[in-house]
């Protein structure tokens, strides 16, 4: 079986009677490069890979390739015997059904990788859970070296921007405090079964051992992120009025104090000035 061929995974699925959900935004890949490609920018084979949402196990097999030991995790329990055909044949693979959202990731990491070096996280994510499953996964605070997944394009290059540029947004804050973030490169919609409407792209996040910048409360940091482009059409003034539920004045002489203009909107702020932001606020009411 060829699992870069179209026709053999539309074999397979069919005679497992597999019909695709659009409920759970599933586009398998299917490519002789993509995969190939994503499983050499995330292990060796000193490394353990958590693969999130194998599909019909097309990247997973490149990855058992590679890795020393793959513990994919995948939502749809209808895949449970395509996979064993896939990936069945590997020793260094382990497949858990469930909800990455909802599984104790720290706990897999601790009892499935005892033999590895490094532990990375490998995924094709659905569109419309991108950001939940990246955010839980650097909010988690993970022992992990780094992400490496299939995202749609636009949300590359949101995910890979800098504060401070038009295309972040507030998960843009989350992945450059935690990470360092890079498209490796664009996938065109072709690669998938079936194909959606965009093109995608492979991005990775490395995670960072020390954050870019010094917050004395990070809570606060990420609320007001979060308030600031939640509104992002209107000055950070009036958006933090609104949200912290103070007097303009106020909000103002904190801008001042953060050295950032009073009629700067949230996109035009770095990291430095959020956290400068959040610290002087922070200082001021304890």
């Amino acid at each position: 079986m060829n699992l870069a061929d179209i026709k053999d995974v539309k074999a397979l699925l069919s005679s497992e009677g597999f019909v695709f959900k659009k409920s759970l935004g599933q586009n398998f890949i299917i490519d002789e490069t993509v995969c190939p490609a994503m499983a050499d920018s995330c292990c060796d084979r000193n490394i353990g890979v958590i693969e999130i949402g194998p599909g019909a196990g097309v990247l997973t097999y490149e990855l058992a390739s590679k890795a020393k030991r793959v513990v994919a995790i995948e939502i749809d329990e209808r895949l449970k015997p395509v996979l064993q055909k896939t990936v069945g044949g590997f020793n260094n693979v382990e497949i858990i059904f469930g909800d990455v959202l909802k599984l104790n990731l720290n706990k897999i990491i601790k009892e499935k990788f005892l033999d590895c070096e490094k532990v990375a996280v490998c995924a094709n994510l659905p569109y419309y859970i991108t950001s939940p499953i990246i955010i839980s996964l650097l909010e988690s605070r993970l022992n992990i070296s780094s992400i490496t997944a299939m995202v749609q394009l636009e949300a590359a290059e949101r995910l890979c921007a800098r504060l401070g540029t038009r295309q972040a947004g507030a998960v843009t804050a989350a992945v450059e405090y935690y990470s360092e973030a890079q498209i490796l490169f664009d996938v065109p919609r072709d690669c998938f079964l079936p194909a959606p409407n965009v093109d995608s792209a492979v991005i990775r996040l490395d995670i960072r051992k020390d954050f870019p910048v010094k917050v004395k409360s990070e809570n606060l940091f990420f609320e007001l992120i979060k308030a600031g482009f939640n509104q992002r059409r209107k000055t950070l003034s009036n958006a933090l009025s609104n949200h912290l539920k103070c007097d303009k004045p106020t909000v103002l002489s904190y801008l001042k104090n953060a050295g950032i203009k009073e009629t700067a909107r949230a996109e035009e702020l770095t990291i430095g000035d959020f956290a400068a932001l959040s610290n002087n606020i922070f200082e001021d009411n304890n």
